[in-house]
């Protein structure tokens, strides 16, 4: 008979026994959790822990360290990795004001393009920004923004919790802005010119504070813009030439989503978070595919068990070149790869929870998550300054320049 006491306990010598640890992610084990080479894509995985000072990780398929960046910024959300092999990240700006009470959650403001030593190449700023930034790689940004809508612009905006307003009665409604590699600013897109109120009302729960919620943006192959309006339940293309929405996904397909991507056969790819699914008692995440041209599914992946995948906020999904998809489970810090037929042949849980000292950080996440907003894959020809001298511990790269 085992002679181990409950954890927590006090033995009789009166040495203490270790308490349990009460985060339960922490709890049920991290780094790599299964792993089928043969059926993986292979390659390295890319992430950024929201509650960090600024590292950036790059790990092998084993779950080890192959690269770290340490930047002087926590993230505004995530970096990937530009064609060129150069990381783009996107950072916050310090000792800004809370424009709202969840503003500081998902605000950035520090748009940066930088080597793989650390070395700070470009950068824009704008404390307007949140959430996604697209870096083109030869300077140019694609970026979400907000401005105030008050008085009878803010009363337009339709639904959410009544009273709901941020301070003086404002609605900060979103903007798309495209500036040049001298931070000019030479495409703009704002929904308070060109969004229909009546047809993207804001669901009955949400705050009016912000309106409607663009957590992802990126060009399509045609020139137009693809956008995620989260609070409105709504996947759209925006038209570069004249601002009109020229598509949008069916009501009812997607509920509160994240990241859509352009596929190559047209389709956009969808982490879809399932808050508010119409239909359904029992939440649940899941990945889609929208066929583009008739708005049904085309491909859906979701947990055998369907309620243990469920990701009330962010996430994303990355169709790769084997037909693979890689999956941001982002409040649990789980990444995870599955086949086209659905089956889990990779998963990694992040090691990494809290440890920022920053008041605003530990008021935010109290709780010490392992969260990221987005994981991105690589194979080794898009990281060229990968060699096996790099194949070193993280001490070996943690300094930052900039």
């Amino acid at each position: 008979m085992s002679s181990r006491l409950p954890t927590g306990m006090d033995r009789e010598d009166g040495i203490d026994m270790a308490r349990v640890d009460q985060n339960q992610r922490r709890r049920r084990g991290t780094g790599l959790m299964a792993l089928d080479e043969e059926a993986s894509q292979g390659g390295y995985t890319l992430f950024a822990p929201l509650t960090g000072r600024g590292e950036v990780y790059l790990i092998d398929l084993r779950g080890e360290v192959v690269h770290q960046w340490n930047l002087p910024h926590r993230p505004g959300r995530h970096a990937r990795i530009l064609p060129n092999g150069n990381l783009a990240y996107n950072g916050v700006l310090p000792d800004e004001p809370a424009l709202f009470p969840m503003w500081h959650k998902y605000r950035g403001g520090i748009m940066q393009e930088i080597a793989p030593d650390g070395t700070v190449l470009r950068e824009h700023r704008d404390p307007l920004q949140h959430h996604d930034a697209h870096h083109y790689g030869d300077g140019r940004l694609l970026y979400t923004a907000l401005e105030p809508l008050t008085g009878a612009d803010a009363a337009a905006v339709r639904g959410g919790v009544p009273g709901s307003e941020a301070e003086g009665g404002t609605v900060w409604a979103d903007t798309v802005v495209e500036v040049d590699a001298e931070g000019n600013r030479t495409w703009e897109w704002k929904v308070s010119e060109h969004l229909g109120r009546e047809d993207f009302p804001l669901h009955p729960d949400y705050a009016r504070e912000h309106y409607p919620l663009i957590n992802s943006v990126l060009p399509t192959s045609d020139g137009n813009i693809l956008a995620s309006f989260r609070s409105v339940s709504a996947v759209v293309v925006i038209s570069r030439e004249t601002g009109d929405i020229i598509w949008r996904s069916e009501p009812g397909v997607v509920s509160q989503q994240h990241c859509p991507t352009e596929l190559p056969n047209g389709n956009f790819l969808v982490f879809d978070n399932g808050v508010f699914r119409p239909h359904w008692d029992v939440p649940f995440s899941r990945v889609i595919e929208i066929e583009r041209s008739s708005g049904k599914i085309a491909w859906e992946y979701h947990d055998p068990a369907r309620e243990s995948f469920f990701a009330p906020f962010m996430g994303s999904a990355q169709r790769l070149p084997n037909g693979n998809t890689l999956v941001t489970d982002s409040p649990a810090g789980r990444l995870f790869e599955v086949t086209a037929d659905g089956y889990l042949c990779w998963e990694y849980v992040v090691p990494y929870f809290g440890g920022y000292d920053e008041e605003e950080v530990r008021k935010l996440f109290p709780s010490e998550p392992n969260a990221v907003f987005r994981a991105y894959r690589y194979a080794a020809p898009e990281l060229p300054w990968l060699t096996p001298a790099h194949d070193t511990p993280p001490s070996a790269h943690d300094s930052a320049k900039g």
